[in-house]
């Protein structure tokens, strides 16, 4: 009987700590080859820090992260830089470069057929190619990172709040894109947004207070402890095939006189 294949990325109990305080506390996680992740939690939960954590952006206190079974922090850059692509929550470069440029700056020393040119078509960004950064609006933004991010098509992409400054249009398709990525190739997006998390996502990792308080798919929406760790009351609202999250804020105990 063949058994399940080894994870691609791995987290082996991490912990990060900082003024004393575990941001991130004992998280451990496989994550397989394939699949579209979201992590989620209430502000201060440590997504972010989880998150680069796995893409080896800090280095943890204890625990260490796998990268197909190789300890990450022992690795090259160029090796890792090969492996993941990083989409922080905010990115700005320190020249005000061209679209081309900066796909070009990730493409040089990468073994690619490519140039920026066919990365930018394939995007449909061609119109963009010789536009500054600081002249595109933020969907403009996103996209463009996206396709200089996935311009080496790495197996491994980590996303920090990428559509966080989107309007509803931009994120939504920002989103969408992230998930069917997954489909071919890992995707973890830390993101605030439970119902696109539960919408398009095939597994959710919620966190609370740096550690994993639950980890599963659309069933999880369902859970009562979803609601305890977001501190609130959830209506779930049927809109098939989905449900939607409604939330309500939760009566405080009246004081005694």
């Amino acid at each position: 009987m063949t058994g399940s294949p080894p994870p691609r990325l791995q987290a082996q109990v991490l912990t990060l700590r900082r003024r004393g305080r575990a941001v991130v506390d004992g998280v451990s996680l496989a994550l397989p080859a394939r699949g579209a992740v979201a992590l989620v939690g209430p502000n201060g939960a440590g997504k972010s820090t989880l998150l680069s954590l796995l893409a080896g952006l800090l280095a943890p206190d204890a625990g260490r992260v796998l990268l197909d079974g190789a300890d990450l922090a022992a690795m090259p850059v160029a090796q890792r830089a090969r492996a993941m692509g990083y989409m922080p929550q905010h990115f700005a470069p320190h020249w005000d470069l061209r679209v081309d440029e900066l796909v070009a700056m990730r493409l040089e020393g990468q073994q690619s057929v490519q140039d920026a040119g066919t990365v930018l078509a394939q995007a449909g960004l061609s119109a963009f190619a010789a536009r500054l950064w600081s002249t595109l609006s933020g969907g403009e933004q996103a996209r463009a990172l996206l396709a200089t991010v996935l311009a080496t098509d790495p197996p491994v992409l980590l996303a920090d709040e990428p559509g966080a400054a989107l309007d509803v249009r931009h994120r939504l398709a920002l989103v969408e894109a992230l998930a069917a990525r997954g489909r071919e190739r890992l995707v973890v997006v830390a993101m605030h947004d439970l119902d696109l998390a539960f919408q398009h996502f095939g597994r959710v990792v919620v966190l609370d207070q740096g550690r994993v308080a639950l980890d599963g798919g659309a069933a999880l929406l369902q859970s009562p402890s979803l609601d305890a760790v977001f501190g609130v009351r959830f209506e779930r609202v049927a809109v098939p095939p989905h449900h939607l999250l409604r939330a309500h804020r939760l009566q405080e105990a009246p004081h005694a006189d």
